[in-house]
């Protein structure tokens, strides 16, 4: 199967995508097609189908896995695959979703079990309470869920491979500031963007369609403290312990216009905010350099600032 980042112009592909998304829309001259974004793990191009009658069949929407056959052609310097042929993937195929999105590189379900270890390390009862309930409140949903809608760790199961690096950074830092509370930073970096899941919607492909309404109007912030509210007075919690944990989460974005009205005021958030932003960074990084040829530079970064990123020859 030919991967997306290997499309030249004039060639014929044929292989399985993803239709990371699908909009019915009208030409110049009134004539209907499908704009197609066709994804699989290397990256995605843009896709016209101009005979409607091909897809007569065929459910069309975001996040449906098919085997298409086409030409690359170019569109104002961008190429765009013009579909001459498309069925939907069926159980003969043998195809894995992984195969099609860019997906954490680990199994949801070891990421899953990594953090419930992380989770059961933490000695305060109603700590570990709070934190066990909402892992649970939120057990399926986290097994594909990305971390954003298209910025660090917007990936199938890129929640999980987000929270699962910080706990493993935060025990790290543990061993060198052994002063730190560290049921109270276990529980911070699985708690902190827990709620992203209610904030965003999103589909088993780990697509993102949309934010849902009380995101919107409110934020994973305020939706992560209200979840903390809830279940630490259903267990009788200690308040200081609610409050504690809803100050984690209100300051890691550490910035009024990032989200947090108040910077953190205890160690635990501190560092909390510092694994946040190394691990995003981290990831960005990353990212930007994987097509990168050693010697040569990335192009402009908008999340980090605009900045180039450089492969160095080791």
């Amino acid at each position: 199967m030919q991967k997306v980042n290997t499309f030249a112009k004039g060639e014929t592909i044929q292989g399985y995508y993803m239709l990371k998304s699908v909009s019915l829309k009208t030409s110049n001259a009134n004539n209907r097609y499908f704009d197609l974004i066709i994804a699989d793990q290397t990256g995605e191009v843009n896709g016209k189908i101009w005979d409607t009658e091909m897809v007569s069949n065929i459910d069309m929407e975001d996040g449906l896995l098919v085997k298409i056959k086409g030409l690359v052609n170019e569109w104002q310097g961008q190429q765009q695959v013009k579909v001459e042929r498309i069925r939907k993937v069926n159980a003969a195929d043998k195809v894995r979703i992984e195969d099609f999105i860019p997906s954490a590189p680990y199994s949801s379900e070891i990421m899953l079990a990594d953090i419930r270890s992380y989770a059961n390390r933490i000695q305060d009862r109603e700590i570990q309470q709070i934190t066990s309930i909402l892992l649970d409140e939120n057990n399926e949903k986290l097994k594909h869920y990305p971390a954003a809608m298209k910025n660090h760790h917007s990936i199938r199961g890129g929640l999980l491979y987000h929270i699962t690096t910080m706990l493993k950074m935060a025990e790290r830092v543990l061993e060198v500031y052994n002063h730190l509370n560290s049921d109270l930073l276990y529980a911070g970096v699985i708690l902190h963007d827990l709620a992203k899941i209610q904030e965003m919607d999103a589909n088993d492909l780990g697509v993102v369609s949309a934010y849902t309404t009380e995101g919107m109007l409110l934020g994973h912030i305020i939706q992560g403290i209200k979840d903390i509210e809830r279940v630490g007075s259903q267990i009788n919690a200690d308040r200081e312990i609610i409050v504690l944990l809803q100050h984690m989460l209100l300051s890691h974005h550490y910035e009024p216009e990032f989200g947090s009205p108040k910077r953190p005021m205890i160690p635990e958030g501190e560092i909390l905010h510092y694994l946040d932003m190394i691990d995003a960074r981290m990831y960005d990084m990353q990212k930007a350099l994987e097509p990168i040829k050693p010697g040569e530079f990335s192009d402009k970064v908008w999340l980090l600032n605009n900045r180039q990123m450089y492969r160095s020859f080791k």
